[in-house]
């Protein structure tokens, strides 16, 4: 029998862990990821969220081990993407007379779109009695869906938050304080890079209730909850919803025959030189969603790459798509295009034309180099570098 974790008194983690699943909406899950559902037990049997359909056995085991699911009175759901709710129509079938709780107009309506259920719909602010807790309901459209909703417990003083504040992170233990607190935060910080940034505007303003709340645990939907760094995961959403950026460098390339590479390298050593942390990033062994990890508080972004037909290469176009994609604003982002070609420097002022469409600081002008750049094309990057920095001092 699987096991049911009690995380509060009468209340049970009961999710899924998917130890192997590497892949989520485009970016990669190196550590798996977690299901999250919990369990409270009051005078109404009270389930927040449920699991991905092909978790619903493991996740029926965990409920079953603290009470019986067709005792289940209540089914909040927070959010109707499927990784949350594909076992509600097995909790639906079991516990037939359950209420089924999602939020006002989109809620309700992708619950009947995905499943042909019908919820009954909540307004933010809006609140329920389950016996001796008091849920409370705050709707957080677009953090990441328009149905999204956090629900509150008044006794256990437990935000249940779906998708904010969450890793894709699979482990045995539920916490924060049980887990490598570095691999934890750079799990949440890559799961706000690749899920949670084109929605910085909403997160903020979700973020912003949160802090009104007296709070003992978050809870997500998925990886560990919080109860011992709260106000540290808190500090760093307040950062990225503001799009707070340190002194980093982030050289993303790939090359064809090492010339972009080579310019590459002396931009990352110019950097490193005047005192910036750089990463050199050839995009060929890195994946993009590693990238945006990298990219999510860096203040200085070089892109390079080098002419193919007329284009970009399609490794680097593929990166600027996905990073246009994701809508970080970047007004506060220090940007640079370079490259190298043979006949046309076309490649780098695609680059070039992508940063700008992306609204990135651009103070110098696209860098081409034809053929092999010699040494003194290298040292000339120096300046390009120091002209990058003082345009952000300035």
């Amino acid at each position: 029998m699987l096991n049911a974790i009690e995380i509060s008194p009468k209340v049970w983690w009961v999710g899924g862990i998917d130890w192997n699943e590497r892949s989520f909406h485009g970016y990669t899950t190196e550590k798996g990821i977690t299901y999250n559902a919990y369990l409270i037990l009051d005078e109404k049997v009270t389930l927040i969220d449920t699991a991905k359909a092909t978790f619903t056995d493991e996740f029926l085991q965990r409920i079953s081990q603290v009470v019986d699911p067709s005792k289940i009175d209540v089914v909040i759901t927070n959010h109707v993407e499927m990784d949350h709710s594909g076992s509600l129509p097995a909790i639906h079938r079991v516990a037939p007379n359950a209420t089924i709780y999602a939020s006002a107009g989109a809620g309700v309506n992708e619950v009947r779109a995905h499943f042909g259920i019908e919820a009954t719909p909540v307004k933010s602010g809006e609140t329920l009695c389950i016996g001796e807790r008091t849920l409370t309901f705050v709707t957080t459209p677009m953090v990441h869906w328009p149905d999204n909703m956090v629900t509150y417990s008044d006794v256990d003083k437990i935000l249940f938050s779906n998708d904010a504040f969450g890793q894709h992170f699979a482990s045995t233990k539920r916490f924060d304080d049980e887990n490598d607190l570095c691999e934890v935060y750079k799990q949440a910080k890559k799961y706000y890079a690749n899920i949670v940034w084109p929605y910085g505007m909403q997160a903020k303003k979700a973020l912003d209730v949160v802090r009104t709340l007296d709070l003992k645990m978050i809870a997500p939907s998925h990886g560990v909850i919080w109860r011992s760094h709260i106000a540290d995961i808190l500090d760093k959403y307040e950062a990225w919803t503001t799009y707070q950026t340190v002194d980093k460098a982030v050289v993303v390339f790939d090359s064809m025959w090492h010339s972009t590479e080579s310019m590459a390298r002396e931009i990352t050593d110019a950097f490193i030189k005047e005192g910036i942390t750089a990463e050199l990033i050839d995009v060929k062994h890195t994946h993009i969603s590693d990238i945006m990890l990298e990219m999510c508080d860096a203040k200085y972004v070089a892109v390079g790459s080098p002419t193919l037909n007329s284009n970009m290469l399609p490794t680097v176009a593929s990166f600027l798509t996905y990073m246009r994609g994701l809508s970080p604003n970047n007004s506060q982002r220090i940007g640079l295009a370079f490259g190298s070609y043979g006949w046309a420097p076309l490649g780098p002022k695609q680059v070039y034309a992508e940063l700008e469409n992306a609204k990135f600081q651009l103070p110098v002008p696209v860098v081409a180099q034809q053929w092999i750049p010699s040494a003194e094309n290298l040292a000339e990057l120096q300046e390009t570098v120091c002209k990058m920095i003082e345009a952000a001092q300035a």
